[in-house]
């Protein structure tokens, strides 16, 4: 697999403030540059921008997969077994409300892979997935 670049990623949020303590004291993502309308995130390597539009935010469409309603709208990263366990330990312990709680989805199949959905304080759902082998990331 080569390496890959990182992506940028801008989305709505309500609340600057509580952006910041999701996504920089919860998740551990460091802060880049910020105004009083947007916030740059290190996002696992990527930077991803909470930019102030309360009246952008919210999800509620999802699709069936693997027997679980996945937000249609969100975005993710996918990590290292052991990354992803201890980030799912630690949102656990938070008392995050996991829209769908740690778990192993496609078990058995050549997509199998570790996941887990939760929403920011604005409503933006957030995927965190990992895989045994890397190599099965695009496996049919």
């Amino acid at each position: 697999m080569t390496a890959l670049c990182p992506f940028h990623l801008a989305f709505p949020v309500n609340d600057l403030a509580e952006a910041r303590e999701f996504y920089g004291n919860l998740l551990g993502c460091s802060e880049g540059r910020s105004s009083d309308q947007w916030i740059d995130f290190n996002f696992y390597g990527h930077q991803v921008v909470a930019h102030l539009a309360p009246d952008q935010t919210g999800s509620v469409s999802a699709n069936a997969v693997d027997g679980h309603g996945v937000p249609v709208r969100h975005f993710g990263v996918v990590l290292s077994m052991p990354q992803w366990q201890e980030a799912a330990e630690r949102l656990t312990a938070a008392g995050v409300d996991f829209i769908i709680k740690p778990y192993i989805r496609f078990k058995g199949e050549p997509g199998e892979q570790a996941t887990m959905f939760f929403k920011d304080p604005s409503g933006n759902a957030v995927e965190m997935k990992a895989f045994a082998d890397i190599n099965n990331l695009f496996a049919k």
